[in-house]
């Protein structure tokens, strides 16, 4: 039998929650701590892990605790450095647990996290970690016990802004930015995904803010992504400093894949699932502003099928809770890029639309009936898909401007692949 607690961030202070129990993933379940479950203003960890119960099953646990993890090649880069097996989530999350994205972190009983601390990174090291790929990435997460999930090769680093020099951050020391690789994936996806959340982002979609570490000559050996993590925020002149920088404080969020109780491995939808609709009713339940949260999802949903990103699954949509765990939000769109220009990838959407998930079906029927589904009037939801159509093939061109002025001269390329692939290209035609 092992034990692993399970604390979580409340304004920039570590709290117990409760502990997963259990000899293995089997059998391992999660208990909320009486004095965490009946205090005045606590709130579940998990909108899946409700109050009302006791204890959950070894599914539930699961469900949301894998969803802490890696996944994909990367989950078994770490695994095979930690001498585990990829499918033992628990002894994993029992050694990444120390900084995972939001605010939860897991310890194991009989051990403690080491010291925080903040170790400099030099340029050849950075240069490392764009070079070596996930294998250096996941080299990373175990030294630094992190746990990000996705199946993309990425980090989780410090930077300190006024001097830009990063950090790796250890034991409790938590991280500002996520960053990843370019080469090891698709061709110039570095590129794809920062023109895509610049276009975002002059669409009026709350994106983070993110910018290319350029190490060379703009080359995929050469470029890094870098994105600051929202669930992160500044603690202020009164906040803790580590290794003498100033130590950020987290934000609790959850996945829609984790907030609906769905598996990880079923984040993509199929078998007659209807995930638009429950992710709408999410957000009505729990969004502090469920109709400007509906309405930027929205947004988000008719942007990934204009653009081509096929791979707008559930995992790459979150719920944001405030320093306090008082308030939930929709999270800034995140993961943004067109795969449609990719010949291998699939033209399926991970989220169906209007009963179409093949990208070149979908059409102002389906669009609307989608918008039925989701629990939205019908002329607000089509009067935001025609802004888009019109306003985005501008804003693509802009955002791809910025980017061929900052070295990147294939982004103007890029920006007409996504106009002749993604969805867009049967509007414009």
């Amino acid at each position: 039998m092992r034990t692993l607690n399970i604390l979580i961030e409340i304004n920039g202070e570590a709290v117990p929650v409760g502990t997963i129990t259990g000899t293995n993933g089997d059998d391992a379940v999660f208990s909320y701590a009486e004095e965490y479950r009946f205090q005045k203003g606590r709130r579940p960890i998990s909108v899946a892990l409700p109050f009302e119960a006791e204890s959950f099953t070894p599914r539930q646990t699961h469900h949301f605790f894998d969803g802490l993890l890696p996944e994909g090649f990367t989950r078994r880069s770490v695994a095979a450095h930690l001498h585990l097996d990829a499918e033992d989530y628990l002894s994993i999350l029992a050694a990444l647990g120390g900084e995972c994205l939001g605010a939860i972190r897991v310890v194991e009983k009989e051990h403690t996290l080491e010291p925080a601390r903040y170790e400099r990174l030099s340029v050849e090291q950075v240069r490392a970690l764009a070079a070596e790929g996930t294998s250096k990435t996941a080299n990373l997460i175990a030294e630094s016990h992190l746990s990000l999930t996705g199946a993309s090769g990425k980090a989780g680093l410090y930077l300190e802004p006024n001097e830009n020099v990063w950090y790796q951050p250890f034991g409790d020391a938590p991280s500002t930015h996520i960053v990843k690789q370019s080469h090891i994936r698709l061709e110039e996806i570095v590129v794809n995904e920062q023109l895509c959340l610049m276009t975002a982002g002059r669409l009026g979609i709350p994106v983070p803010e993110s910018f290319i570490i350029n190490l060379g000559n703009a080359k995929e050996e050469d470029v890094l992504f870098a994105t600051k993590r929202y669930d992160r925020e500044d603690s202020g002149p009164e906040g803790k400093l580590v290794s003498g920088l100033p130590r950020p404080n987290r934000l609790h969020q959850e996945d829609f894949s984790q907030a609906l109780g769905i598996s990880a491995a079923n984040k993509y939808e199929r078998d007659g699932k209807q995930y638009l609709a429950d992710c709408f009713e999410l957000l009505r339940n729990v969004s502090e502003n469920p109709i400007a949260d509906q309405l930027q999802l929205w947004k988000q949903l008719l942007f990934d099928y204009l653009i081509g990103n096929t791979d707008n699954h559930i995992k790459n949509i979150s719920l944001l809770y405030s320093a306090d765990m008082h308030t939930v939000r929709l999270a800034p769109a995140y993961d943004i890029l067109s795969t449609a220009i990719y010949p291998r990838s699939t033209r399926d959407m991970a989220i169906r639309i209007g009963g179409a998930y093949r990208l070149d079906e979908i059409d102002r029927p389906a669009i609307q009936q989608a918008a039925a589904e989701a629990g939205l009037g019908r002329g607000m939801a089509l009067s935001c898909l025609d802004k888009m159509i019109e306003k985005l093939p501008q804003a693509l061109a802009e955002s791809a401007e910025v980017l061929r002025q900052a070295g990147f001269w294939y982004a103007e390329r890029l920006a007409d692949r996504i106009l002749e692939n993604g969805g867009i290209s049967s509007w414009l035609s």
